[in-house]
């Protein structure tokens, strides 16, 4: 396993739709090793493939919770409800954090690494986190649905992605 360098914005790659996963394979398994490690090596809660370079639709979250690691392979939301609002960040724009409002719940379809397909159904910091990096598979930025900015003494205590 090893630890991948972070694109960092403003990288092309960031703001591209990605390519849907054909293959589970070795491959898949060894690049979402890598991502796990490239996430925890960063303090992340999540990371997606175009953040390490990689036009793929695979994603991986960890909130350190019962869920563990998700891996998120052709993920897709079937269902949102609720509203949220609270900070993220992103290890692709390192030190800046904003209030962002999404759904309070989301459930997921998707595959993991072995093709297996799987939905999942989060609320509160998970749910954030999973749209978070769903997002950027679709080229979207959390900058984009920043309500304010928050400055650092704002953020103490505070989980972000």
């Amino acid at each position: 396993m090893s630890i991948r360098k972070i694109v960092m914005h403003p990288a092309e790659i960031l703001e591209q739709i990605c390519r849907p996963v054909e293959k589970f394979d070795k491959k898949l398994a060894k690049i979402l090793d890598d991502m796990y490690d490239t996430m925890i090596e960063n303090d992340g809660v999540g990371l997606a493939a175009p953040q390490i370079g990689l036009n793929l639709r695979a994603a991986i979250v960890d909130i350190d919770d019962e869920f563990g690691t998700i891996e998120m392979i052709n993920p897709r939301i079937v269902k949102t409800a609720g509203e949220q609002t609270g900070p993220e960040g992103c290890l692709s724009f390192p030190d800046l954090f904003g209030e962002v409002t999404r759904p309070d719940f989301v459930k997921i379809e998707a595959f993991d690494r072995k093709g297996r397909s799987y939905s999942l159904e989060a609320e509160g910091f998970l749910a954030r986190a999973i749209q978070h990096e769903i997002d950027h598979l679709d080229g979207i930025l959390f900058t984009t649905k920043v309500i304010r900015y928050l400055k650092e003494d704002e953020l103490k205590g505070v989980e972000t992605e």
